[in-house]
């Protein structure tokens, strides 16, 4: 690319600044590289001076620092965070929750677990990693296809390659004016990438800061610079009453006349400022290639820290590692001496003159091999011949463990446990403590780690925040139809931007990302393993305190809702939609539509049960009806009886009998209706009888499958 003035202008400028931040900087990308190196580079705990005062020397390492980092790593990963994406105004959450289900898509399939595992691991390590966000094609083969789509991308060696401005003080780096982000090519790749010879460079470059060519290699940086401005907007109101927007810098006179002509009234005019990312590739010579505006309104890189401070105006920044350096290399340095110590003969050697060994030194010199019964030596005599000695003059003596460094040692290990965390508490739990106590040391082991889930979760609301302004800006196509992932992983689609009449029966344009004008939350906590089991030890124990068996069903729904295990997620699942159904989970969007699409069947069981109790009842009701009519033939006989002796002319004695009573005709008249009202009861309970059973055996009826009988 040939620059122009302005981009000439642009990259001495560029390249001023990056000198400043380098050269401020330089000494914690330091620190924070050798941390790394410290902590994953077998040697890399001897480099240095130390290395040199023991390099002809025993030099052993047992990284206890490594087993530290990765059990918070572990942690992490075993407690995955996500953003969340909240509505500030009513009427969108389900365009909120699109919005979700989106991000998750995009997550999956740009794999930007990979990009979160070493942007976390970078920061607990060394302090300081990153990852990018950016907008590509969705088939970057494919001619016809525009549409685009966001990725989550990792930036390996963070703390040597990302570099904001100096007045950049907000942890998410959300107020920065411009980023650098380094990667360095070979010689042969840059020449043929960008058609340069990097030896042709003027002698200028060297005399930075930083060696933007190496014998080895040529640095290349991604230059993104925020440029702001403001522009007008002007707004018309239409002959429907509605009202229209147009920048007026777009709006020429031809344009405006149309509109005039189409009955458009201007309303008012507002000056907006509009905020860009302009993109550059340059190296220490040129701009290499001008990528112009981005997608988005933010850099699209998401710095993660893990633990960050301001002092004297510098951003100073330290991981795990930073402050176990030294009890570690003493560690190395005391477990070396002792190494050495023990590898010395713990055997008492003879010392002997030359006279004594003369004509048996091999003897003695392959008696390790040989293991000879005994040795032999010349003695000693004097200028007389006489012998003044027999064995050996002396013996050496075994070296012996100062007593200082076995104190030093033990020191050492409780120093490195307090930088590190006891985490030997947590591994070495017994039995028989309660599930309170191993909760409450599961806490404290939790809060070791918390400040880099705490900073890594203020990098993801900084990366949904980027990740919305860049899908607003790219899904722009009507009817677009778009991957979604749900919370449980189930994989969909949906369509954004699709024209269809709402409840209310006013047309619009529904999940329109133009109107996803949202919050962003990170929820953390301890590790959801820890949470479900503390859950399940609380229902649990709160079934004993109740006898209601509602309640009851209740609480064991919960417990097994949240038991942890492999293959139990169908048995999860299947207690919270009963929990759902009971009114004790709030149902989802989804769980109200499979409702309403599959409404309750009574199970076989349920059936039986109804079944049942209908034939009790009806039962009950045989057994009345049997009483009445032994009762009603009892009356009816009775009656019978009195009509016989009335017909014969021998009525029954009437005791007391009064002149007001009825003669003997009217008892005749009387006894005949109340005979035929008693054969009338008795029909109407028999057809009443016969209708209960017939009622009966319809209900008992089981349905076959897929019958819309109810019970």
């Amino acid at each position: 690319m040939r620059n122009t003035k302005k981009h000439i202008d642009l990259h001495s400028d560029a390249r001023s600044d990056f000198n400043t931040i380098q050269e401020v900087c330089r000494e914690q990308r330091e620190e924070s590289l050798e941390d790394r190196r410290f902590c994953t580079i077998t040697g890399a705990q001897w480099e240095g001076n130390l290395g040199i005062q023991y390099e002809n020397r025993p030099k052993f390492e047992v990284n206890k620092i490594h087993l530290s980092v990765f059990r918070i790593i572990n942690e992490y990963r075993n407690n995955r965070i996500t953003v969340d994406f909240s509505p500030r105004t009513k009427g969108t959450d389900k365009l909120a929750e699109l919005c979700d289900d989106m991000y998750r898509a995009d997550e999956k399939d740009s794999d930007a677990m990979e990009a979160y595992d070493n942007a976390f691991e970078e920061a607990v390590i060394g302090g300081m990693g990153a990852y990018r966000i950016r907008a590509c094609y969705e088939d970057e083969y494919d001619e016809e296809n525009d549409k685009q789509v966001v990725k989550i991308e990792p930036i390996f060696d963070a703390d040597t390659s990302v570099y904001f401005d100096l007045d950049a003080k907000k942890q998410d780096k959300s107020d920065a004016k411009y980023c650098y982000v380094l990667s360095s090519m070979t010689h042969d790749a840059f020449r043929e990438a960008y058609d340069e010879e990097p030896t042709s460079w003027p002698s200028d470059v060297n005399t930075d800061n930083f060696d933007w060519f190496t014998p080895d290699v040529v640095y290349v940086a991604e230059y993104y610079k925020v440029e702001e401005s403001t522009e007008t907007k002007v707004y018309f109101e239409t002959i429907t009453g509605e009202e229209e927007t147009y920048w007026l810098d777009k709006l020429d006179e031809e344009k405006e006349q149309e509109l005039l002509d189409l009955g458009h009234t201007e309303i008012r005019r507002r000056k907006i400022k509009q905020r860009r990312i302009h993109k550059y590739i340059m190296s220490g010579n040129s701009v290499l290639e001008d990528c112009g505006f981005i997608a988005g309104k933010n850099i699209p890189i998401v710095p993660v820290y893990g633990k960050r401070w301001f002092v004297e105006s510098i951003e100073r920044f330290m991981g795990h590692v930073r402050l176990a350096k030294d009890a570690q290399r003493l560690k190395n340095m005391q477990l070396s001496k002792l190494g050495e110590i023990s590898a010395l003969s713990t055997v008492e050697k003879p010392i002997l003159t030359p006279e004594q060994i003369a004509g048996h030194a091999n003897m003695w010199r392959d008696d390790n091999i040989e293991d000879y019964p005994y040795l032999l030596i010349n003695p000693l005599t004097d200028e007389e011949g006489r012998t003044v000695a027999q064995g050996p003059i002396g013996y050496t003596k075994p070296a012996n463990v100062p007593p200082a460094l076995a104190a030093l040692l033990q020191i050492t290990e409780e120093d490195m446990k307090d930088v590190l965390g006891h985490y030997e508490k947590g591994e070495e739990l017994e039995s028989h403590i309660s599930g309170k106590a191993v909760e409450l040391v599961q806490n404290r082991l939790d809060m070791q780690s918390y400040i880099y889930m705490s900073n890594f979760a203020k990098a993801l609301r900084r990366g949904g925040e980027i990740w919305l302004s860049i899908k607003r800006d790219i899904c722009i196509e009507d009817e677009r139809e778009v991957k979604t992932v749900s919370s449980d992983g189930k994989v969909s689609s949906n369509v954004i931007r699709i024209t269809r009449a709402g409840e209310d029966g006013i047309v619009g344009v529904q999940n329109d990302l133009d109107n996803a004008n949202f919050d962003v939350d990170v929820e953390i906590g301890p590790s959801s393993q820890t949470q479900r089991d503390a859950i399940v030890r609380q229902v649990t124990g709160m079934i004993q305190y109740t006898q209601d068996p509602e309640t009851q069903q209740v609480l064991t729904s919960m417990a097994m809702m949240n038991t942890e295990g492999e293959g139990t997620a169908d048995l999860r699942e299947y207690f919270r939609k009963k929990l759902v159904k009971m009114g004790v989970v709030t149902p989802t969007d989804k769980d109200i539509e499979e409702m309403q699409l599959n409404p309750d069947q009574p199970s076989p069981n349920d059936k039986y049960l109804l079944a049942e109790a209908a034939r009790a009842e009806s039962e009950v009701d045989k057994n009345k009806a049997d009483t009445m009519e032994t009762m009603a033939n009892a009356e009816l006989k009775k009656a019978q009886a009195y009509q016989i002796q009335v017909e014969m002319g021998k009525p029954p004695e009437q005791p007391n009998v009064t002149p007001s009573e009825p003669s003997y005709k009217e008892e005749e008249i009387m006894t005949k209706a109340y005979v035929e009202k008693a054969k009338l009861d008795l029909q109407a309970r028999e057809l009443d009888l016969r209708e209960r059973e017939i009622e009966l055996r319809y209900s008992t009826e089981i349905p076959d499958e897929g019958s819309s009988e109810k019970v």
